[in-house]
């Protein structure tokens, strides 16, 4: 018994000195300073909830959101307009009242793309079984297909968590696209890649969450998109040091599966990316975390930029701009926005 014992610690011990140099390397990716140009170019996005298209936004709130669009070099707002539900409808009471709001952003911001955040949050793996069926993905297509009909310039589909290589989403994508035109603006809110390959079946193992994406993946199921995000939220990291090496590796990795062998043809126009900061405090979109911050999100967007060279297409997005409070603001525009040189 005693043997075994010590094999049993001998395993620990060597699984700790693994998992302890794997936090020091990542870690040490958020490190050294970003170079000038790696600051915003007036391309970042926001979400917005569900008040907005109901009705219940007072002229105060138009006026403090207008103030941060501009100040924030805001040009597409992903409007919360529902959940999806499993049969893939759309509740239209979420949008039905959004006629207000999408003509005052169409006077007061013409130059902001207004797309209706579908969001869909559930649990377990679609490795067995996919994520959506035929008549699923025709509801939610058609869904969209009223979003757009509505006033929106476009949609922003958020469906999480999705198995690598579920043949669904793909085809829910184009599907998507089909049903709002070409000449709409489409959105797709991702999974984070794996920070490095394979990495996200023992993260499954250990954790029992599909959190994670391939490279490949991510490119195939965002053919079809104008708008690829990266949420900057849930990464399980303890450390800010930890979240910020993520980050950096999320914007290398990102930035590398869309521009590899996957990704969209060279004839067409490079897919444009967002990467997600976490300002919000109601748990209603998530868990926030202490080690998570906007402060440590931006810099480390900035220092993953700077590695993977420089782009006018990569913004950042707040999530969620109607619940930033003014020290995450502040952190967006210092650190972002109005970086001193």
């Amino acid at each position: 018994m005693k043997w075994l014992l010590t094999r049993i610690l001998a395993g620990l011990a060597a699984l700790l000195v693994v998992v302890v140099g794997a936090g020091a390397l990542l870690a040490a990716q958020y490190t050294g300073s970003p170079a000038a140009w790696a600051v915003s170019t007036g391309h970042n996005a926001a979400w917005l909830g569900e008040s907005w298209v109901q009705g219940k936004a007072g002229r105060e709130a138009y006026a403090s959101l207008a103030s941060r669009v501009e100040r924030g070099g805001i040009s597409e707002l992903y409007v919360y307009v529902g959940e999806i539900d499993d049969d893939g409808t759309l509740a239209p009471e979420g949008y039905a009242a959004a006629s207000e709001f999408l003509a005052w952003a169409e006077k007061e911001l013409p130059d902001v793309r207004v797309l209706g955040w579908m969001n869909y949050t559930t649990e377990g793996s679609s490795l067995v079984q996919d994520r959506f069926d035929e008549e699923q993905r025709d509801a939610v297509a058609a869904a969209a297909g009223a979003v757009r009909k509505a006033g929106f310039d476009g949609v922003h589909l958020a469906v999480a968590p999705v198995t690598t290589n579920d043949p669904s989403l793909p085809k829910l994508v184009a599907q998507v696209r089909t049903a709002i035109g070409a000449d709409s603006v489409l959105s797709v809110q991702v999974q984070p890649v794996e920070l490095v390959p394979g990495a996200r079946v023992p993260s499954f193992v250990l954790s029992g969450q599909e959190k994670y994406w391939s490279k490949g993946y991510l490119a195939r199921v965002t053919e079809q998109a104008d708008i690829v995000v990266v949420p900057g939220h849930g990464s399980g990291m303890p450390l800010s040091s930890l979240y910020g090496g993520f980050m950096v590796r999320e914007v290398a990795e990102t930035l590398s599966a869309l521009d590899g062998p996957d990704a969209t043809d060279e004839s067409e126009e490079p897919v444009a990316v967002r990467f997600g900061v976490p300002a919000f405090d109601d748990t209603t979109w998530g868990e926030p975390s202490g080690a998570e911050s906007v402060e440590t999100a931006v810099e480390a967007v900035r220092i993953g930029l700077t590695d993977s060279g420089e782009r006018d297409n990569v913004g950042m997005a707040v999530y969620l701009l109607d619940d930033a409070d003014a020290q995450d603001w502040d952190a967006f525009l210092t650190g972002w926005v109005d970086v001193e040189g």
